[in-house]
């Protein structure tokens, strides 16, 4: 594939920030595009993200741009981590200069208008001869911008191409394994932030360890069965991107769809929650494709229908719980 010298990361939030800020300590060279040009003018003054991540100062290979079309025609390699409502577009910027380049997204999620995968929209839109792959796992932005230790599964249709990805994002503090189950890669973080709500909702009601440990664990089987409705391979699901994205976002408040369903449970209503929070909460959206999802596929996913209800029926947290908790027994498997 080629020598990488020079990254384009496409995405100035948080996660494209620590990707980048990762990519640069390599010594890599690294170009981090956002949209506004005057916040980005501000990222070179200040030498760091002030809004998303103020305690990870960027090093020197690093530079805040505003000239899209310039810099992915400059890079070896494009890294796109803007939010899954904005991927289509950018895509579809970015596509007549990605040939011979290579493309790896890091937006987790499915195109929220259609409820299609990512990677449907990647193959319609880039040309033939562009390789391409996505990166998912367990992954908070800030501590992979300390330079914390983290893991991602990186999923492509070309094992060549896979390795030469892992090679130049893995290293450092980033352990990079690799996958040819793109739909499995990307369910797990598509989904993730839906149970994420529902393991908030619970402890915000103050039901405890043994109730959280439950919703993961079944959360985890709705994923399965859709997984297997959509031929993606279980072994992913038990893998980073699935079970370990899934753990990590319904443990720790440093996930925005936790602190979410934190708020739901102990009495805020949603509007002042997410106003508290600050950032778009991705599971709000989410649980609606989640929902038309196991519709059209016959999945039976009980947790995230309640949630959908909760968000968006006005069903209150407790009777969501009374009605996963009388739903008739069945065998565990």
């Amino acid at each position: 594939m080629g020598d990488v010298r020079h990254v384009a990361v496409l995405g100035a939030g948080s996660w494209g920030t620590a990707l980048a800020i990762h990519l640069a300590r390599k010594g890599l060279k690294v170009g981090l595009w956002g949209r506004d040009g005057g916040r980005m003018a501000e990222m070179r003054a200040a030498g760091r993200n002030v809004r998303y991540l103020p305690d990870a100062p960027f090093p020197a290979t690093l530079t805040p741009v505003d000239d899209l079309d310039a810099l992915v025609s400059t890079a070896d390699r494009v890294l796109l981590a803007v939010p899954s409502s904005g991927f289509q577009d950018i895509l579809h910027r970015i596509a007549p200069r990605l040939s011979g380049r290579g493309l790896v997204w890091a937006t987790k999620g499915l195109d929220l208008e259609t409820t299609r995968w990512l990677h449907e929209l990647v193959l319609e839109a880039l040309p033939g001869d562009v390789h391409w792959g996505v990166a998912s796992g367990p992954s908070f932005a800030s501590e992979l911008g300390r330079g914390l230790p983290t893991a991602l599964t990186l999923a492509s249709p070309d094992p060549v191409f896979a390795e030469d990805a892992r090679a130049w994002l893995a290293g450092g503090t980033l352990r990079v394994y690799t996958s040819d189950d793109v739909v499995g890669v990307q369910l797990g973080g598509a989904f993730k932030n839906v149970l994420a709500i529902a393991a908030g909702v619970s402890d915000g009601l103050g039901f405890g360890a043994n109730a959280r440990a439950a919703l993961i664990t079944r959360g985890l089987a709705e994923l399965m069965r859709l997984g297997v409705a959509t031929g993606a391979r279980n072994e992913t699901l038990m893998g980073l991107s699935g079970l370990g994205d899934l753990v990590l976002t319904c443990t720790d408040n440093q996930s925005r769809n936790r602190r979410l369903g934190l708020a739901l449970g102990q009495g805020q209503g949603m509007d002042e929650a997410v106003t508290a929070i600050g950032q778009a909460v991705e599971g709000i959206r989410t649980a609606r494709v989640a929902v038309a999802k196991a519709a059209a596929l016959e999945v039976d996913m009980p947790i995230c229908r309640q949630v959908y209800r909760v968000l968006y029926e006005g069903l209150a947290p407790t009777a969501a719980v009374e009605a996963l908790l009388s739903r008739d027994p069945k065998p565990e498997f």
